[in-house]
């Protein structure tokens, strides 16, 4: 199978892509940075792979503009571009950010979506764009709804909780036993690759988690022993 990935050079299209290739996949990647992509749009693939967007900034230093003209217009001219073309799957990578900012409950894909960040937004919107559009009845449209993805090489906030904990700084919040869903990385590839050979699987929204979820404090424990370190947790008191 042929498969177009943008954004290739990230966490996710670097490991999706080394794993695609072990399935024996023909990858071929697709920069949107150069605004003349268009005309080196590769026709002769089965499937699509958009991963390039942008991400969100936790220290809230980016142009709301900016996210809406990567994460949605961008997205918009790339679909355009796959509704005219021969390839048959399209595979958007969104964000569980795009159903909700902040999480309480439990997300489906009948969660009705009501973010309310401009990264949120963008994705949201993209969603919108593509799943209103009529589609070919030999065309699948996929969106895909990650949480925060783990694994070797993430650069993420779970990054960050790996280096705090390394350095024995102690974990002041054990009274708070929240939980939170992740995905392995490796679970994602799995996903992905499963969903590209199932010939009779329906268009729409997928949220992509691992089984189980974990609480923060049972992630500290995990990465402790990881790195040979006692956990130093302390119980202060919700009040």
């Amino acid at each position: 199978m042929n498969v177009i990935i943008t954004g290739a050079s990230g966490f996710v299209g670097q490991n999706l892509t080394e794993y695609l290739k072990q399935k024996d996949n023909q990858v071929i990647s697709l920069s949107l940075r150069n605004k003349d992509w268009k005309s080196s749009f590769p026709v002769n693939a089965d499937a699509i792979i958009h991963l390039a967007g942008k991400a969100h900034d936790t220290s809230n230093t980016s142009e709301d503009q900016e996210y809406y003209q990567i994460n949605r217009d961008l997205t918009i001219e790339l679909f355009n571009e796959f509704l005219n073309s021969e390839i048959k799957q399209f595979f958007y990578f969104s964000s569980v950010k795009a159903a909700a900012d902040r999480v309480d409950h439990i997300l489906t894909e009948e969660t009705e979506a009501i973010p309310y960040t401009p990264y949120g937004k963008s994705k949201k919107e993209a969603e919108e764009y593509i799943l209103n559009q009529p589609l070919p009845a030999n065309k699948k449209v996929y969106v895909i709804r990650p949480c925060m993805i783990h694994g070797p090489g993430n650069k993420g906030n779970l990054n960050l909780l790996y280096k705090i904990v390394k350095k024995g700084i102690p974990w002041p919040l054990t009274a708070f036993e929240n939980k939170r869903s992740f995905l392995s990385i490796d679970n994602l590839n799995f996903l992905v690759d499963q969903m590209l050979n199932k010939e009779d699987l329906a268009s729409g929204i997928y949220n992509f988690a691992d089984d189980d979820a974990v609480s923060t404090n049972e992630l500290i424990k995990t990465i402790n022993y990881a790195v040979g370190k006692k956990a130093r947790l302390w119980n202060l008191s919700k009040k």
